[in-house]
């Protein structure tokens, strides 16, 4: 009778094993993309992306390619530990955004913060 029990929790164990495998452990993906605004003059082009609460130093803006590549981090808010949540609408954690650049080529990439806003200015080379 032991016997059949160890059985039957060995096949119990295999069959969760199963059912429920263990999570896999994964690199921290981006949870979020800003709403961008991409603008062309004759001179440059001008990205601008909606970044509020997200601090300056969090950012790293690159080009991959044809893209422009924005990433970086919004902190929770601190109130967010000890108050009550009535509505959470802002989104919070690693985001990042890949934007398609327009055909050509650049030669000088300025960025600055402005109102919440990251805005990127691309300036076309001649």
């Amino acid at each position: 009778m032991w016997d059949e029990a160890l059985d039957a929790l060995a096949r119990a164990e295999r069959l969760h094993r199963q059912l429920f495998p263990p999570p896999v452990s994964q690199p921290r993906r981006p949870r979020w993309e800003p709403p961008i605004d991409v603008l062309e003059t004759d001179q440059e082009v001008v990205i601008i992306a909606a970044l509020p609460g997200v601090p300056e130093q969090t950012l790293t803006v690159g080009i991959d390619g044809g893209a422009l590549v924005l990433s970086g981090e919004r902190p929770p808010p601190k109130e967010l530990r000890t108050g009550r949540i009535h509505r959470l609408e802002l989104p919070q954690g690693q985001f990042e955004r890949r934007i398609p650049l327009p055909q050509g080529r650049y030669d000088e990439v300025r960025h600055h913060t402005e109102h919440g806003c990251l805005i990127i200015r691309l300036r076309k080379a001649t």
